[in-house]
């Protein structure tokens, strides 16, 4: 789950170096550093790739992250456990970054399939299961009453009820237990050490997996070379701040080093970290001003009225619901800021104004 938007502006203008430019065909495994082998899997989305990650572990390989539950996906897997990069040794076990299907989407058939452990944060586990779980009717009227706040029409509002729970059929039954990890746990995965780093507002407690010896940070979808991560306001706890939260995480990157070969979820690996962490930032000033200069009319304005502010280019329903949701958390880091004041009307949208 990933943004819509197109990438900053300086993005494409050479600040990242990709060491391998031509990604390994899906199903097919690729060296990109040392004991860490590339394996791309198709998405059904515009965002058409997931890249995932096999690590070198005592006696055989990591999984890191699944792609989604369909068909398509379980047969590619089935060929990747033949692959001769492999040498004919076992998946020891199954790290998953984050909830979302691309990365958990799979976990309980391959946990299952290969005997093996999911492990994760709390955060990760945990919101991933009771969505899996919840396709009650109480969870869209829920959605249904933050989107009329958010301003959606009647036709909009008659999507969300359409979609329902659109997490649950994109996911295997996901494993009722796994094996927890945290910020600063540091893991022996092959003989060499590597750091579990959280990062947060793309997802709960999303995990990346750092080994600073070797100047290697599995990612997740926490930064990415060309787009940036969905940083989103969702009905289960609209009163969040979660571009706070993202802000926060990419100055934690500053602490690794400058060298470091970063391996995302999407897009090319790259080095140039701290440069694409500074280009978020500043994507993301530059949306909060034009956010408060929309919002600096008298009657304000709702957050469905700034979708084309942020997004001009014509969105899908799929893409429309992250759109609204980046909307969203960029009027409520506004709002907490003081930026921005909610004029709520008991029956009606919220609509925000510059103070």
């Amino acid at each position: 789950m990933t943004s819509t938007q197109p990438p900053p502006r300086s993005a494409a203008g050479g600040a990242l170096r990709h060491p391998v430019t031509t990604p390994p065909d899906r199903g097919q495994l690729l060296p990109i550093a040392d004991g860490v082998l590339w394996l791309r899997m198709p998405l059904p989305f515009a965002l058409d790739h997931i890249n995932l990650w096999l690590v070198e572990d005592h006696g055989g390989w990591a999984i890191v992250d699944t792609g989604v539950a369909s068909t398509l996906t379980r047969e590619l897997w089935e060929t990747v456990f033949r692959h001769p990069r492999l040498g004919g040794r076992p998946i020891t076990r199954l790290f998953c970054t984050h909830f979302h299907p691309d990365h958990m989407g799979l976990a309980g058939w391959l946990s299952e399939r290969l005997e093996v452990e999911l492990w994760t944060t709390l955060g990760e586990w945990a919101t991933g299961l009771f969505l899996s779980l919840d396709t009650s009717a109480e969870m869209t009227a829920s959605a249904v009453a933050f989107y009329r706040r958010a301003g959606f029409s009647p036709e909009l509002l008659d999507k969300v009820r359409a979609r329902g729970n659109a997490y649950a059929g994109r996911v295997a039954p996901l494993p009722r237990r796994y094996r927890r990890i945290a910020d600063g746990d540091r893991l022996d995965i092959g003989g060499r050490a590597w750091r579990v780093m959280v990062g947060q507002g793309h997802a709960p407690e999303l995990a990346q997996l750092v080994c600073d010896e070797d100047g290697l940070l599995i990612a997740g979808d926490q930064i990415l070379p060309r787009i940036s991560p969905n940083v989103s306001l969702w009905p289960n706890e609209p009163e969040a701040d979660p571009l706070a939260l993202f802000l926060a995480s990419l100055r934690r990157f500053e602490t690794l080093r400058p060298d470091t070969l970063v391996l995302p979820s999407h897009g090319l690996p790259f080095v140039g970290l701290h440069a694409r962490a500074a280009e978020l930032a500043a994507h993301h000033a530059d949306r909060l001003a034009d956010t408060r200069a929309a919002c600096a009319v008298a009657e304000g304005r709702t957050a469905a009225e700034l979708i084309p502010v942020l997004f001009p280019r014509p969105l899908d329903d799929h893409q429309l619901f992250f759109a609204i949701g980046e909307v969203l958390a960029h009027v409520r880091r506004l709002e907490v800021e003081g930026g921005l004041e909610r004029l709520s009307e008991p029956a009606g949208a919220d609509r925000y104004r510059s103070r």
